[in-house]
């Protein structure tokens, strides 16, 4: 009777055991690919000269999104039940989205406003209720200062919903 239980135990190990290996060889190529990916995602970026902030955030979010993917695919293959992980990632991901949804859209217009550059750091402009010299271009908001020294921060979403005058530079 011993040799049955080692027998039952010697099956199990190889089933199992190779559903375990296999998890772990999809972990370390999926990990492995997920940073060549992301680091080739943010080597294009960057020879776009689009801002490094950018760059890096775009380089994280890749990155993580794939791990994702390959923690599912791993624990798919150690035989847990995906579906479930899925629907709760996408449920939390809705209600992160609407909590954030002021949030996301002034990261949208930083991002556009990088990307398009409507104005430069440095240019006397009027946008989004404001007037003065743009210090400062950054995801969520831009720093402005007025002519009497006083800094101003405004959301990008309301710059990039509003017109933008951009003022000729002061003569020398």
């Amino acid at each position: 009777m011993p040799d049955l239980d080692l027998e039952k135990i010697y099956l199990l190990f190889i089933q199992y055991g190779m559903n375990v290996l296999a998890a772990v060889v999809i972990f370390i190529i999926g990990r492995w690919a997920a940073h060549l990916i992301s680091n080739f995602f943010g080597a294009v970026l960057e020879r776009t000269k689009v801002n490094l902030t950018l760059v890096s955030f775009a380089k994280h979010l890749a990155f993580y999104g794939i791990m994702t993917f390959v923690i599912i695919a791993a624990l798919n293959k150690l035989g847990v039940e995906t579906t479930s992980f899925i629907a709760v990632l996408g449920a939390a991901s809705l209600a992160v989205g609407l909590a954030l949804q002021g949030s996301l859209s002034n990261f949208a217009s930083g991002v556009l406003l990088i990307v398009f550059h409507p104005f430069r750091v440095g240019d006397h402009i009027e946008a989004g209720g404001a007037n003065g010299r743009v210090v400062e271009i950054q995801i969520f908001n831009t720093l402005m200062v007025t002519d009497d020294y006083k800094r101003i921060i405004v959301p990008n979403s309301k710059i990039t919903a509003d017109k933008i005058v951009i003022f000729p530079p002061a003569a020398a």
